[in-house]
């Protein structure tokens, strides 16, 4: 499933994918969660090529490493969105958090 991003990774970009991570960990993307990633691709200002991509999870596997540089300040910011996308459908599946830890671990935070 994993297409290479063509072009080095814009953060707004690996925030969504992330974002995308968590709410397709479970196998659904409720109707919610759906307006949760379309909401934040909306403030993190996504161009629609972007959200294309993103949709299609054009880079999955590369969204991390492109947030590598990030603070952990930032880091931390971005893994409480995660949480917030993850309850956005009303309930916390257990695949879902399973993500979010997973992320942040990549991201080199500990759980």
């Amino acid at each position: 499933m994993s297409m290479r991003y063509p072009v080095p990774m814009e953060p707004r970009v690996a925030k969504c994918l992330l974002l995308s991570k968590v709410l397709a960990a479970d196998g659904i993307m409720t109707e919610n969660e759906r307006a949760f990633l379309d909401a934040a691709m909306k403030k993190l200002g996504v161009k629609d090529e972007e959200r294309r991509s993103i949709i299609d999870l054009v880079g999955w596997d590369e969204a991390e490493g492109a947030l590598s540089s990030a603070t952990d300040d930032e880091k931390r910011e971005i893994v409480s969105q995660l949480v917030d996308a993850a309850s956005a459908d009303g309930r916390l599946s257990p695949l879902e958090m399973a993500m979010v830890k997973r992320i942040s671990k990549e991201l080199g935070l500990e759980g």
